[in-house]
Protein backbone atom coordinates (compact mmCIF):
# COMPACT_ATOMS: atom_id res chain seq x y z
CA UNK A 1 0.00 0.00 0.00
CA UNK A 2 1.35 3.40 -1.00
CA UNK A 3 -0.12 6.07 1.28
CA UNK A 4 1.31 9.02 3.22
CA UNK A 5 2.11 8.23 6.84
CA UNK A 6 0.89 11.15 8.95
CA UNK A 7 1.24 10.73 12.69
CA UNK A 8 2.12 12.18 16.06
CA UNK A 9 4.07 10.27 18.71
CA UNK A 10 4.00 10.80 22.50
CA UNK A 11 5.99 9.41 25.42
CA UNK A 12 3.63 8.45 28.26
CA UNK A 13 3.99 7.24 31.84
CA UNK A 14 0.54 5.64 32.13
CA UNK A 15 -0.20 3.57 29.03
CA UNK A 16 -3.04 1.73 30.78
CA UNK A 17 -4.68 5.08 31.51
CA UNK A 18 -4.56 6.04 27.83
CA UNK A 19 -6.07 2.68 26.88
CA UNK A 20 -8.85 3.21 29.42
CA UNK A 21 -9.68 6.58 27.86
CA UNK A 22 -9.72 4.99 24.40
CA UNK A 23 -12.26 2.43 25.56
CA UNK A 24 -14.37 5.18 27.13
CA UNK A 25 -14.42 6.84 23.69
CA UNK A 26 -15.67 3.53 22.21
CA UNK A 27 -12.52 3.03 20.17
CA UNK A 28 -12.39 -0.37 18.45
CA UNK A 29 -9.57 -2.79 19.28
CA UNK A 30 -8.45 -3.85 15.79
CA UNK A 31 -5.19 -5.57 16.70
CA UNK A 32 -4.60 -7.08 20.16
CA UNK A 33 -1.18 -6.76 21.80
CA UNK A 34 1.46 -8.40 19.64
CA UNK A 35 5.24 -8.70 19.76
CA UNK A 36 7.09 -7.09 16.86
CA UNK A 37 10.56 -7.77 15.52
CA UNK A 38 11.91 -5.10 13.18
CA UNK A 39 15.00 -5.17 10.96
CA UNK A 40 16.39 -2.00 9.36
CA UNK A 41 18.52 -2.18 6.23
CA UNK A 42 20.80 0.31 4.50
CA UNK A 43 23.75 0.49 2.17
CA UNK A 44 27.28 0.14 3.48
CA UNK A 45 27.61 3.94 3.18
CA UNK A 46 24.29 4.45 5.04
CA UNK A 47 22.79 6.30 2.09
CA UNK A 48 19.19 5.75 3.16
CA UNK A 49 19.78 7.18 6.63
CA UNK A 50 21.57 10.21 5.19
CA UNK A 51 18.56 10.87 2.97
CA UNK A 52 16.02 10.35 5.77
CA UNK A 53 14.66 7.19 4.16
CA UNK A 54 13.89 3.81 5.75
CA UNK A 55 13.87 0.21 4.52
CA UNK A 56 12.33 -2.09 7.13
CA UNK A 57 11.32 -5.73 7.41
CA UNK A 58 8.85 -6.46 10.22
CA UNK A 59 7.47 -9.62 11.78
CA UNK A 60 4.45 -9.64 14.09
CA UNK A 61 1.59 -11.98 13.23
CA UNK A 62 2.68 -11.63 9.62
CA UNK A 63 5.73 -10.37 7.75
CA UNK A 64 5.76 -7.01 5.96
CA UNK A 65 8.29 -4.96 4.00
CA UNK A 66 8.19 -1.18 4.28
CA UNK A 67 9.80 1.80 2.58
CA UNK A 68 9.49 5.27 4.13
CA UNK A 69 10.51 8.50 2.45
CA UNK A 70 11.92 11.60 4.15
CA UNK A 71 9.61 13.10 6.77
CA UNK A 72 8.25 16.63 6.91
CA UNK A 73 6.44 18.59 9.62
CA UNK A 74 2.83 19.16 8.53
CA UNK A 75 0.87 21.38 10.92
CA UNK A 76 2.61 19.86 13.93
CA UNK A 77 2.54 16.22 12.81
CA UNK A 78 5.13 14.21 10.92
CA UNK A 79 4.21 13.15 7.38
CA UNK A 80 6.13 10.95 4.96
CA UNK A 81 5.58 8.66 2.00
CA UNK A 82 5.08 5.04 3.01
CA UNK A 83 4.98 1.93 0.82
CA UNK A 84 4.16 -1.23 2.75
CA UNK A 85 3.04 -4.71 1.79
CA UNK A 86 2.77 -8.18 3.28
CA UNK A 87 5.39 -10.75 2.29
CA UNK A 88 4.83 -14.48 2.44
CA UNK A 89 8.13 -15.46 4.01
CA UNK A 90 10.20 -13.33 6.40
CA UNK A 91 13.55 -15.03 5.76
CA UNK A 92 13.07 -15.05 1.98
CA UNK A 93 12.28 -11.33 2.07
CA UNK A 94 15.41 -10.72 4.11
CA UNK A 95 17.44 -12.72 1.61
CA UNK A 96 16.04 -10.64 -1.26
CA UNK A 97 16.85 -7.33 0.43
CA UNK A 98 20.40 -8.46 1.20
CA UNK A 99 20.87 -9.82 -2.33
CA UNK A 100 20.07 -6.32 -3.60
CA UNK A 101 23.07 -5.02 -1.68
CA UNK A 102 21.46 -3.81 1.54
CA UNK A 103 22.82 -4.88 4.90
CA UNK A 104 21.23 -5.21 8.32
CA UNK A 105 21.97 -2.04 10.30
CA UNK A 106 19.58 -2.24 13.25
CA UNK A 107 17.29 -4.58 15.16
CA UNK A 108 14.52 -3.45 17.48
CA UNK A 109 11.50 -4.97 19.14
CA UNK A 110 8.34 -3.77 20.81
CA UNK A 111 4.83 -4.77 21.82
CA UNK A 112 1.99 -2.96 20.01
CA UNK A 113 -1.77 -2.74 20.60
CA UNK A 114 -3.83 -0.96 17.94
CA UNK A 115 -7.20 0.80 18.23
CA UNK A 116 -9.29 2.60 15.62
CA UNK A 117 -11.68 5.49 16.09
CA UNK A 118 -13.20 7.05 13.00
CA UNK A 119 -10.41 7.49 10.45
CA UNK A 120 -7.69 7.40 13.09
CA UNK A 121 -5.47 4.56 14.25
CA UNK A 122 -4.07 4.78 17.77
CA UNK A 123 -1.09 2.55 18.58
CA UNK A 124 -0.07 1.78 22.15
CA UNK A 125 3.61 0.85 22.04
CA UNK A 126 5.70 -0.79 24.74
CA UNK A 127 9.40 -0.41 23.96
CA UNK A 128 12.43 -1.51 25.96
CA UNK A 129 13.00 2.11 27.03
CA UNK A 130 9.41 3.19 27.76
CA UNK A 131 5.82 3.46 26.58
CA UNK A 132 4.51 5.54 23.71
CA UNK A 133 1.30 6.43 21.90
CA UNK A 134 1.18 7.00 18.14
CA UNK A 135 -1.88 8.61 16.54
CA UNK A 136 -2.07 8.16 12.79
CA UNK A 137 -4.54 9.65 10.32
CA UNK A 138 -4.90 11.81 7.23
CA UNK A 139 -5.76 15.15 8.86
CA UNK A 140 -3.44 16.85 11.39
CA UNK A 141 -6.39 18.60 13.06
CA UNK A 142 -8.08 15.27 13.83
CA UNK A 143 -4.83 13.86 15.19
CA UNK A 144 -4.45 16.85 17.50
CA UNK A 145 -8.07 16.58 18.66
CA UNK A 146 -7.58 12.90 19.50
CA UNK A 147 -4.42 13.70 21.48
CA UNK A 148 -6.42 16.21 23.52
CA UNK A 149 -9.21 13.67 24.12
CA UNK A 150 -6.62 11.21 25.41
CA UNK A 151 -5.20 13.80 27.79
CA UNK A 152 -1.91 14.15 25.89
CA UNK A 153 -0.11 17.50 25.74
CA UNK A 154 0.34 18.40 22.08
CA UNK A 155 3.56 20.32 22.66
CA UNK A 156 5.17 17.08 23.91
CA UNK A 157 4.87 15.35 20.53
CA UNK A 158 8.12 13.66 19.46
CA UNK A 159 9.62 14.10 16.01
CA UNK A 160 12.35 11.46 16.32
CA UNK A 161 11.91 7.80 15.46
CA UNK A 162 12.16 5.05 18.06
CA UNK A 163 15.63 4.18 16.81
CA UNK A 164 16.57 7.86 16.95
CA UNK A 165 15.55 7.97 20.61
CA UNK A 166 17.50 4.80 21.32
CA UNK A 167 20.63 6.11 19.60
CA UNK A 168 20.50 9.09 21.98
CA UNK A 169 20.37 6.82 25.04
CA UNK A 170 22.90 4.37 23.59
CA UNK A 171 25.46 7.17 23.25
CA UNK A 172 24.99 8.11 26.91
CA UNK A 173 25.12 4.54 28.25
CA UNK A 174 27.66 3.25 25.73
CA UNK A 175 25.25 0.65 24.33
CA UNK A 176 25.19 -0.92 20.88
CA UNK A 177 22.92 1.50 18.93
CA UNK A 178 22.08 -1.22 16.40
CA UNK A 179 20.34 -3.55 18.85
CA UNK A 180 17.30 -2.41 20.79
CA UNK A 181 15.96 -5.38 22.76
CA UNK A 182 14.21 -5.77 26.09
CA UNK A 183 17.34 -7.43 27.45
CA UNK A 184 19.25 -4.15 27.10
CA UNK A 185 17.26 -2.41 29.85
CA UNK A 186 16.74 -5.27 32.29
CA UNK A 187 18.30 -3.09 35.01
CA UNK A 188 15.70 -0.35 34.47
CA UNK A 189 14.31 1.99 31.83
CA UNK A 190 15.90 5.38 31.20
CA UNK A 191 14.12 8.44 32.55
CA UNK A 192 12.40 10.88 30.19
CA UNK A 193 15.30 13.33 30.50
CA UNK A 194 17.77 10.68 29.40
CA UNK A 195 15.60 9.95 26.37
CA UNK A 196 15.41 13.65 25.61
CA UNK A 197 11.59 13.69 25.74
CA UNK A 198 8.82 15.12 27.94
CA UNK A 199 6.00 12.94 29.22
CA UNK A 200 2.76 13.92 27.50
CA UNK A 201 0.44 12.69 30.25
Amino acid sequence: MNVPETEAKFYVRDLAGVESRLRALNAELIHPRVHETNLRFDTAARDLKKQGRVLRLRMDDQASLTYKGPSANLDGVMSREEIEFVVEDFESARGLVEALGYELTAYYEKFRTTYALGDLHIMLDELPFGNFVEIEGSLPALIQKMAEQLGLHWESAIARSYLGLFEHVAAIRQLDPARLSFDVFRQGEPAAAELGVIAAD
